[in-house]
């Protein structure tokens, strides 16, 4: 159990839900903290039966703290968890500014959570994207390698935090009364619309988001020769991230034994019945912390290939549900030493 632990970011769309995740699962603690910036310092956010007052985040506010769960802008990150750090505390990190950071382990806890066992006071968890397709992945690379994989995502606007999903309803809203709307948070109008980038533009054409799927399927699966050529698409959808994942492995696996391996599969829920309409979709995955697959099938231009449908609620295990997840496990861990 951890005497003190504190939320950076607590009112923000995934600090609420690190909220209602940690009073959910009834994480062991004594007392809770809610740090934030001069601009939500002062305010209050209840949690279960008590009202905490949002304290302002300064080095001196992380004295005391055990453990840190941590949802901010990379910059604010980049700032503050040496504090936390240096008082003490052990920050779990939802930035992207840690993650490739050579003695930081990137963790998603179903895939690799003896990496967590190598920490120096920081561990990072991943990008939404790539975190919801390390556990589908997983339990394929744990039976054949993977060795290739090719994934195209429909990511939703609340992965561009709060304002993005105000932008969706709002925009559609316009849209709907034939009226125009500048878009704010998103290159184009958002509504009944695709936008095939994510991110600034990076080497070879590829955006930022899409080669975050690169390096932390990597450094994730702890395999280098992953080759991922990814696709990140902004769709018109609220909360729920939808991949179309292509997998090719070392060996070939048949329909039978990857059907087995997603039933087993830790934090996976199998969802494959195409002639009954049963697949996964964003809105039925919406509030749910696991990851699903579906329209499972073999890749018929490739003999070890498989294809399927993968959706996860990216607030949730894409982001809140994993950073809890992972607190939990360091408490598993020091339980076992």
């Amino acid at each position: 159990m951890y005497d003190t632990v504190a939320l950076v970011g607590a009112t923000g769309a995934v600090g609420r839900i690190v909220l209602d995740e940690l009073a959910k699962r009834n994480f062991p603690h004594k007392r809770l903290r809610l740090l934030a910036s001069s601009r939500s310092a002062g305010s209050k956010v209840q949690f279960g039966d008590q009202t905490i007052t949002v304290e302002l985040m300064e080095p001196s506010a992380f004295e005391g703290v055990d453990l840190v769960i941590a949802s901010t802008p990379d910059e604010v990150a980049a700032e503050f968890v040496p504090w936390a750090v240096k008082a003490g505390a052990v920050v779990i990190d939802e930035s992207g500014y840690w993650r490739m950071k050579a003695d930081v382990p990137l963790v998603v806890p179903e895939v690799n959570p003896e990496a967590a066992r190598s920490h120096k006071g920081i561990i990072a968890s991943p990008n939404c994207s790539t975190t919801q397709m390390v556990v589908a992945l997983a339990p394929l690379h744990r039976e054949a390698r993977v060795r290739r994989v090719v994934v195209s995502t429909y990511q939703a606007t609340s992965g561009a935090g709060l304002s993005g999903s105000e932008e969706l309803r709002t925009s559609t809203r316009a849209n709907l009364d034939a009226q125009a709307q500048p878009p704010k948070v998103f290159q184009y109008p958002i509504a009944f619309n695709l936008i095939p980038q994510i991110g600034g533009e990076k080497e070879q054409g590829y955006t930022s988001e899409e080669m975050k799927m690169v390096y932390e399927t990597r450094k994730i699966m702890g395999d280098d020769e992953i080759l991922v050529c990814p696709t990140c698409v902004r769709v018109p959808v609220a909360i729920g991230h939808s991949e179309s994942i292509m997998v090719e492995t070392e060996r070939p696996i048949s329909l039978e034994r990857a059907r087995e391996l997603f039933a087993s599969a830790e934090g996976v829920t199998l969802v494959d019945d195409l002639g009954s309409r049963q697949y996964p979709m964003p809105r039925d995955c919406e509030g749910r912390d696991d990851v699903f697959v579906g329209r499972l099938r073999k890749d018929i231009s490739s003999p070890n290939g498989l294809a399927f449908w993968c959706v996860s609620d990216n607030l949730r295990k894409g982001a809140a549900t994993n950073a809890v997840q992972i607190a939990e496990l360091l408490v598993k861990q020091a339980s076992l030493v």
